[in-house]
């Protein structure tokens, strides 16, 4: 839930997929520098991650040993900046163009905060069967503070983030969160396959008002009146960018490569993040990313036009923070290694201690221990799990 305050191993697979011993030390580093650039690591026996400082993008999640990583994109006119968004961003305080008279005055494209120089919060920790560590953003024109706890599992190849936004305006404003992890090359090819349990869609070059019309139901969409499957991409990036709300109280997408044998998963409550948007960037007739991004909404537009339109799906298109409030949203991400004739995944659950995804069209199921690092709650409350 949002919370408001004032000022990976194989079922029927298991060789495959044993999971690394909880013998290794784990690593908590301070902030350092990767690639010239200041980072925070996380190291487990199971996995490694990376957030860059500079917009505090994560730019690096990886099976331990130096498996593959799949979070890579870079914008090619952001490549020589000093702070810009990179593979997992965080778009805050919107998704997508500011109004014409907000870009005059410097607001850029998915808001200030890839734009601004993220800070470690205190000495990082091992704690509850994790790593752990805080940092912190300041957004100075959208008067907004983050707060981002992640904690990475010593079991699994797992994280977990909270993210605290604070509206430090004297008066209420609307805005927009937006997880925006971005997959790549070489875990990007035309055989990776992307699943989710979303359902209805809109494809955003839908003209307004009415950007629903035609209604489209996951992982169905039209490019020029023609149909094309969202699970894959080849050639051809349109439709562009395309839109879905998830019915369920969990929200999941997937993306998996079979040849690659690895699978990345997110996973989220929808009361926190309604939507999933799936972007899709061909160049040279060859898949460069994919965003499977979710989160407050669907709709690509500028305040403006959101505040004309908002809700979609019954869904909103934009979110509120009073003078002095906080809300707080969480997620959760996962690695898993797959068999090389994993067909994609057919659902993702919770079941007791683990995250159990179940292959399409087949009984094998990859189980991830989670336990208590589901900053989502679900190993606390219950929520959604299979008997």
């Amino acid at each position: 839930m949002i919370r408001f305050m004032r000022n990976a191993s194989f079922r029927f697979l298991a060789p495959l997929g044993m999971c690394l011993p909880i013998l290794a030390t784990t690593s908590a580093n301070a902030e350092e520098t990767v690639n010239g650039r200041p980072a925070v690591v996380l190291e487990s026996p199971a996995a490694k991650m990376v957030i860059d400082l500079g917009g505090g993008s994560i730019v690096d999640f990886h099976l331990a040993a130096g498996g593959l990583n799949p979070l890579r994109w870079i914008g090619p006119a952001d490549a020589e900046k000093e702070l810009r968004p990179m593979a997992h961003f965080l778009c805050l305080d919107r998704w997508g163009q500011p109004s014409e008279a907000e870009l005059r005055n410097g607001m850029p494209y998915h808001g200030e905060a890839t734009r601004v120089r993220w800070k470690q919060s205190g000495a990082a920790e091992r704690r509850d069967g994790g790593v752990t560590a805080g940092m912190d953003a300041s957004l100075p024109m959208a008067g907004l503070d983050v707060h981002r706890t992640v904690r990475l599992s010593v079991a699994s190849a797992l994280f977990s983030v909270s993210e605290t936004v604070t509206n430090r305006n004297k008066l209420g404003r609307v805005y927009n969160m937006v997880q925006h992890p971005s997959i790549g090359p070489p875990f990007l090819d035309e055989t990776t396959v992307v699943d989710s349990n979303a359902q209805r869609g809109l494809t955003q070059s839908s003209p307004m008002p009415n950007p629903e019309k035609p209604e489209l139901r996951w992982p169905a969409a039209l490019n020029k009146g023609k149909p094309v499957d969202l699970r894959r991409l080849t050639n051809d990036p349109d439709p562009n960018v395309v839109s879905f709300v998830v019915d369920e109280e969990l929200g999941w997408v997937t993306a998996v490569n079979a040849s690659k044998e690895l699978l990345l998963g997110y996973i989220w409550k929808t009361a926190e993040y309604p939507w999933l948007n799936i972007w899709r960037h061909v160049e040279n007739g060859k898949p460069l990313a994919r965003g499977l991004e979710f989160g407050t909404t669907g709709l690509h537009q500028p305040f403006s036009v959101l505040t004309k339109k908002p809700h979609v799906f019954g869904r909103p298109t934009f979110t509120y923070l009073d003078a002095g409030e906080s809300a707080t949203r969480s997620y959760d991400a996962f690695l898993a290694k797959v068999p090389p004739d994993f067909r994609g995944v057919d659902r993702v659950t919770h079941r007791g201690s683990q995250l159990v995804i179940r292959e399409r069209g087949s009984a094998r199921e990859v189980a991830i221990p989670a336990d208590r690092l589901f900053f989502s709650g679900l190993a606390q409350d219950g929520v959604r799990r299979d008997p």
